[in-house]
Formats: C-alpha cells, sequence, structure tokens
C-alpha cells in the first residue's frame, strides 16, 4: 500500500497519471472519511475511479457507485470434474444452449417469464413495497419492461463461464448487474444531483462528483432505489446461474446440476458500514467487500485466469479488494491496436463464440490480473484459481 496524500491510499502497481489525478480530485471532496482506497485494478472512470472505495460522511454520489448498479459476480462449484464434461461431447453444443437460455447483449431481454423469474419479480416487488410505496411507481416508469430484464446478461465485459480449478472441478462463473432499469435509475439520480450542483452554484472538481445531502428528500429517493436495483442485481444473477445449471445439468444428463457453494457479491453498490467507530456510507466502485473470511470473486479477462477469494479485513482498504484486472486500453484504442489473430490465440483451447466483437474484451487490454493479485496480497487470499472452458459474452 502506498500513500499519496493523507487523504488517498493506493494499492495499484499500474497506475497512470490521469487515473491518479481523478482519484485526488475526488479525495478533496470534504465529506470524504477517512480516505479514498484505490484498489489495484484501478483505471480512469466517470467521474469516479473504477476500482476505488469512497467512504462518505454525510452525503453520496451516484455516479460514484456507478451506472450499473449492483453489478457484480456468481459462481457455483459443481461436484463434476472437467474431464466428466469433456466425456460428454463436444462443448459447443453446451455453449449454444447457453446462449439460448440467457438474453445476450445490450437491449435484449426476456420474451416471457419463467416460473423462477416470476418468483423474484414477486420478491422485488415485495422489495419495493419495503422500501417505499413510491419506489415501484418509480422504477416502472423509468423502465416499464424491468420484469422482463431479469435473466439477461448484458454486453461490454459480462460473461458467462464454464470453469475448473486447480483441483480440476468444475464451477460455473458468471458477471452482471441490473441492467437497463439500473442505469436508467443511475442517470435519473446523477442528472437530480448535477442539477442540484448547479442551482447551489456548487464548486466541484468534476460535474460527475455531484453529490446528494443525507436528510434530504432527494437522498431518500436516490437510497430506495439504489437498494431495489443492488436486489435487482442479485436476483438477475441468481435468474442467470439457474438457468446455466441447467444447461450444464443437460449436457451432463442429469435431472440437475448439485451445488457444493455458491457465491453472490456485488462491486458496484453502496451500503452503511462502521469503520474507524464511524458510522459512514461506503460506495465500492468496481471493488468487492473483503471482511476477514468474507468470500468473493476477482474475475480476470478473456482468456486468462479468475479467483475464488477469502477476504483479509484489511482497516486501511475499508475491508474491500479489487474486482478484476482493470482496463489499460480503452474500448476504441483496443479495437485499434489488437488484431483477430491475437484474441484467437489469446482463447487456444477455450471454446467461444469466434466473432470481432469481442476485440476490445481481449486480454491485453486489460492489466495482467496476476500482478493485480500480488498487489491484492494483504486484501484477499487465493481459495481457487479458474481457468476457462466455455465463455459466454454479448455483442
Amino acid at each position: 500500500m502506498e500513500r499519496l496524500s493523507d487523504r488517498l491510499m493506493n494499492w495499484a502497481s499500474i497506475l497512470d497519471d490521469e487515473t491518479r489525478r481523478q482519484a485526488e480530485r475526488t479525495a478533496t471532496l470534504p465529506f470524504i472519511d477517512p480516505h479514498v482506497a484505490l484498489m489495484p485494478d484501478a483505471h480512469l472512470g466517470k467521474g469516479a475511479t473504477v476500482g476505488s472505495v469512497l467512504p462518505t460522511r454525510g452525503a453520496i454520489i451516484p455516479a460514484a457507485v456507478g451506472v450499473d448498479i449492483g453489478c457484480g459476480m456468481i459462481a457455483v462449484r459443481t461436484p463434476w470434474s472437467a474431464d466428466e464434461v469433456r466425456s460428454r461431447g463436444s462443448l459447443a453444443p453446451l455453449r449454444g444452449d447457453i446462449e439460448r437460455a440467457v438474453p445476450l447483449s445490450a437491449g435484449k431481454y426476456n420474451k416471457k417469464l419463467t416460473g423462477s423469474a416470476r418468483r423474484r419479480v414477486t420478491e422485488l416487488e415485495a422489495k419495493a413495497d419495503e422500501l417505499g410505496e413510491k419506489v415501484l411507481r418509480s422504477v416502472t416508469a423509468t423502465a416499464p419492461n424491468w420484469a422482463l430484464q431479469l435473466g439477461s446478461l448484458g454486453s461490454g465485459n459480462h460473461f458467462i463461464e464454464v470453469t475448473a480449478d486447480e483441483q480440476d472441478r468444475v464451477w460455473l462463473f458468471l458477471h452482471s448487474g441490473s441492467r437497463g432499469v439500473g442505469n436508467k435509475i443511475a442517470q435519473k439520480h446523477i442528472a437530480i444531483a448535477q442539477q442540484r450542483a448547479r442551482e447551489e452554484n456548487l464548486e466541484l472538481p468534476d460535474r460527475d462528483l455531484a453529490w446528494l445531502d443525507e436528510g434530504t428528500p432527494e437522498f431518500d429517493r436516490y437510497i430506495a432505489e439504489l437498494r431495489w436495483a443492488q436486489h435487482f442485481a442479485l436476483l438477475n444473477r441468481e435468474e442467470m446461474m439457474d438457468r446455466v445449471a441447467a444447461c450444464l445439468a443437460a449436457h451432463m444428463r442429469a435431472d440437475e446440476t448439485p451445488e457444493l457453494e455458491r457465491i453472490n457479491a456485488h462491486h458496484n453498490f453502496t451500503q452503511r458500514e462502521r469503520h474507524f467507530g464511524v458510522d459512514l456510507w461506503v460506495s465500492r466502485k468496481g471493488a468487492i467487500q473483503a471482511k476477514r473470511g468474507q468470500a468473493g470473486l476477482i474475475p480476470g479477462s478473456m482468456g486468462t485466469a479468475s479467483y475464488v477469494v477469502s477476504g483479509l479485513g484489511n482497516p486501511e482498504s475499508l475491508e474491500s479488494s479489487p474486482h478484476g484486472a482493470g482496463r489499460v486500453f480503452s474500448r476504441t484504442k483496443a479495437r485499434r491496436t489488437f488484431t483477430r489473430a491475437q484474441l484467437e490465440e489469446s482463447m487456444r483451447g477455450i471454446e467461444w463464440r469466434h466473432s470481432d466483437a469481442f476485440l476490445d474484451e481481449i486480454p491485453a487490454a486489460y492489466k495482467d490480473v496476476d500482478v493485480v493479485m500480488r498487489d491484492a496480497k494483504d486484501l484477499v487470499e487465493v481459495r481457487h484459481t479458474l481457468r476457462q472452458l466455455v465463455n459466454v459474452k454479448g455483442d
């Protein structure tokens, strides 16, 4: 860990100057308490740095949570080995089954609700009632088709994978969040915070660092809808995982996929926590909570390892750790820099949909995940290292 200032601590050995300056600007905000923590995967974000932990007193920055509220990972350990899965035949039909079971890509959603999705929609309706009578009405006005989005993946760095650990045990692994409904909720409240900043002539180091003050109606509405969106993201991953598990069971000619372990964790979220004897709002934008002994998931990128970890409860990091490898090339720059042949080479031995659409997700566009994990050695300990057998992504 490197102390960059009294209000900025850094665990990233790979940190470009622009990202550092962005984090330094964020750390100057008067309600940051005690300091911003930069994770090993830190890279430039919108307003606040991706891979940062922001503890705040009496205020929240909607853009510091991010527009994919509740984005995160879920993993399930099965009793089958990689050899057993391969012995059932080519993995291409399994990939195809997964691609048909889960709507992929931006803007794609379900045509109708499955039985399990309907039960989860009912749970989300109850959650909205618990959070306030206006929450469901507001969410529905923001995204009328939100229920049909449940169980859909999205695009970009979201993925579904069949993987195997160091003991050859097969894990199902996927990455997604609150989809279009969460994005619209986030954009709405970011705009409210920015409008308030303009009306009150607040001096901001970046317009995307506009905040909402605790105790105001705007703050309360944001927290209620944020909590709903975080729960949507959690259940969205659960719904997709159930479908992927059913696909694997069909491949294995079994009635179901037995689950030996399931981990579901956000890495774009805010919650109330106590640190250094003070109750704070802790926003993790591209970071997971890593209390001592807490299970977590840190994905690499296409073609690289991912990790099942256990938190070490590091107090200076606000009990946090990285959420992945972290980009070093923008999507546009990656497309200009790398070739399809390089992508094919990086995915050698993995069943995937061969397409130029994924060129901006090539592993070389990200930090070396092994360096990230070395930087995180005082934040988490590695329980399992996962290698990919099947990769599914949306265009």
